[in-house]
């Protein structure tokens, strides 16, 4: 083999087909070295280069280069000092790159005949703000986007640097577009006969649970964030992130790699199947029509979720053995919690569970919006993950007067001190409700900046403390999800009068706002006076 440069950086056109040029023609698998470069061809299409530094340099499919010109794809900003290395397995129909770092070993696999790049890191210590890979697509071909995350041509940005505004007035990022974990799936940018798609693969040593978002696109750049401090309620979990994988098409939409031969590749962290246990739930009570449910696991070394069958009865597989706080969400507010422990290749057994924590069981004299976890009811919730909320397509956030009874997409899904307060809502009371105390209930999903409800009833205020909350901005960045915090408010009579009552809501906060919408915030659950 003829040795050639070592690009430390994503190589010219001309020096990455100089590297392929030496490897002819193949319908199998092969592995060669330039240098310290290690180029790949998976004998079905797929080429591609890791250079010395665990960067991909290059992703060629059929004859057109994927991997852009301006940077390599890599974990998080590039990777650690370390070393690289291969083995081929298999009698030589799959391969193993292997980056190893201090702080973690990342690896590449492909096998024969697959247009695939699977990819786990197994990190060892708690050292990173956020973990992610980064495909960065070349935008000359890979001209089909994620809408929401196309930045280029903007006037200008709309807040800090990574919120774009453009000259129609409306907004992207590579925030906006994403989606709840519990609902990554496979995604991907396309082109003329090309295509780049992420499938996002297990997500049981990611951090936020199963409604959490994070960045999956920035114009043509392909995104898997396994953990992140954006409006991040966990911290990083240790072992093996992944696996997932990063499939290149002529275009279509590929279908979801299996990982279970992975098992044979000795990966550090790797957990066998056959060590894992499950969960055997007989039943679930207590569900409301009309709303979805997830049950979720958690502790300091795992994540899972898994939808009920109808009948409430679900079988949980694959789980880490250990002791986890099983949840169960209505939408995405917490209605049931207990510990359940997990053993090592059995199966734990739960009798029928009857839920015991949802709120709209109460009754009360008038409630705004639904139970639910999520902002999802009220007006111009269904855009918060999809643009800033300075966005032109937003109807006004108001001020706005709601007079109980009218539809909820009428009320805002969020309260920002610096361009909708207050927020007015007007209710009726009989002389025999207004002779009496009773108990408001607000319950938020985010908030930003301390932001917490102050309530005026008929201009007497009601205050109240900071909740807890991941630090960094949340609404504008494309999610309501946070700690979901109820506030309840015992109102005396004296405050309430016979016939219409007049209740201004506003956010309370010491810490100074940042401009209209990086003011003092929070998203809405639901209200309701009992």
């Amino acid at each position: 083999m003829d040795e050639f440069k070592v690009y430390s950086t994503v190589a010219t056109p001309s020096e990455i087909q100089s590297l392929y040029t030496t490897e002819g023609g193949t319908t199998s698998l092969t592995v060669s070295t330039s240098g310290t470069n290690i180029i790949v061809n998976t004998g079905a299409g797929l080429s591609y280069i890791i250079n010395q530094y665990g960067d991909l340099i290059s992703a060629n499919m059929n004859s057109t280069e994927l991997q852009g010109n301006y940077k390599p794809s890599h974990t998080n900003s590039g990777f650690p000092s370390g070393t690289v290395s291969y083995q081929l397995f298999n009698s030589g129909s799959t391969v193993l790159i292997t980056v190893a770092t201090e702080p973690f070993t990342h690896y590449y696999a492909s096998r024969a005949g697959e247009n695939i790049i699977y990819m786990a890191t197994n990190i060892t210590q708690a050292v990173f703000g956020e973990f992610r890979y980064i495909f960065r697509g070349n935008g000359s071909v890979l001209t089909n986007r994620i809408a929401e995350s196309m930045n280029e041509g903007a006037a200008g940005t709309a807040e800090s640097g990574d919120v774009y505004l453009h000259a129609d007035g409306h907004t992207s990022s590579k925030y906006y577009g994403n989606e709840r974990a519990k609902d990554l799936s496979i995604k991907g940018v396309t082109g003329n006969n090309v295509g780049v798609f992420v499938a996002y693969g297990s997500r049981e040593k990611s951090s936020g649970g199963p409604f959490y978002r994070d960045i999956q696109f920035q114009d043509a750049e392909v995104y898997n964030y396994t953990f992140s401090g954006h409006a991040q309620t966990e911290p990083l979990r240790l072992g093996l992130h992944g696996p997932y994988a990063y499939i290149f098409t002529t275009g279509s939409t590929p279908s979801l790699p299996s990982y279970s031969w992975m098992s044979s590749l000795n990966l550090q962290g790797w957990v066998a199947d056959s060590t894992r246990g499950r969960v055997i739930l007989n039943g679930l009570n207590g569900r409301v029509s009309g709303y979805d449910y997830t049950i979720g696991f958690s502790n300091s070394d795992a994540q899972y979720w898994y939808t009920p069958a109808p009948a409430g009865t679900t079988s949980m597989y694959g789980i880490i053995p250990g002791t986890y706080v099983m949840t169960v969400y209505k939408g995405e507010l917490a209605v049931y919690t207990e510990n359940v422990t997990v053993n090592p290749g059995a199966p734990t057994t739960l009798n029928t569970r009857t839920i015991t924590g949802d709120p709209s069981t109460a009754s009360a004299i008038w409630r705004i919006g639904d139970w639910d976890g999520t902002p999802l009811e009220f007006k111009n919730a269904s855009s918060l993950s999809r643009m800033h909320p300075s966005d032109i397509r937003n109807a006004s956030w108001g001020p706005t007067t709601f007079a109980v009874g009218s539809p909820a997409d009428q009320f805002p899904a969020v309260q920002f001190r610096g361009a909708n307060t207050p927020t007015t809502i007007t209710f009726n009371l009989t002389a025999a409700q207004a002779a009496v105390a009773h108990t408001l209930k607000i319950g938020i999903t985010v908030a930003y900046n301390n932001g917490r409800p102050n309530v005026a009833v008929n201009g007497i205020n009601y205050g109240a403390s900071i909740s807890a909350q991941p630090a960094g901005r949340n609404i504008t960045i494309g999610t309501y999800r946070g700690n979901n915090t109820t506030y309840t408010y015992n109102i005396p009579a004296s405050s309430f009068v016979v016939g219409t009552n007049t209740m201004e809501i506003g956010p309370l906060s010491g810490s100074s706002d940042l401009g209209s919408w990086l003011s003092a915030s929070f998203a809405y659950d639901c209200l309701e006076l009992q």
